[in-house]
């Protein structure tokens, strides 16, 4: 039987498992973290620090990151369609206009949440950041 043949319930289940295991092996607080050994040994990954205060500007944070990332993945292939001739000039504009009326709103969510979108922009660490560069 190949991986192809696999019923969809196994496999989601063979992936929460390897899901289980890795985040056994995490610490679970910060005190399990040791601290580094010497100059060059790497350091662990910044924990997610939650205050009560802050949990409603936080998931606001969390959201707009998401949708700003949707934006942008829409607006390349936006785009790639406009450059590969597959709209009419009228598709084209409504799309245009849309985007548009997207990032304005998106800028507009962010002042009334005290944030910029720089702010959206998570450190992946090693990755680099989540969003590419403005331009």
């Amino acid at each position: 039987m190949t991986a192809d043949d696999r019923r969809p319930g196994t496999r989601f289940d063979d992936v929460a498992d390897a899901a289980a295991r890795a985040f056994r092996l995490l610490p679970t607080t910060p005190q399990d973290v040791r601290p580094p050994a010497g100059p060059g040994t790497p350091r662990p990954a910044h924990r997610v620090r939650t205050d009560p205060d802050t949990v409603e500007r936080d998931l606001i944070k969390l959201v707009l990151t998401l949708v700003e990332l949707l934006r942008q993945l829409m607006e390349r292939q936006a785009l790639q369609r406009v450059e590969a001739g597959d709209l009419t000039e009228e598709q084209e504009e409504r799309l245009g206009a849309t985007l548009m009326i997207l990032h304005d709103r998106m800028v507009e969510l962010c002042a009334r949440y005290d944030l910029a979108m720089q702010d959206l922009n998570l450190d992946l660490g090693p990755l680099g950041t989540l969003l590419p560069p403005a331009e």
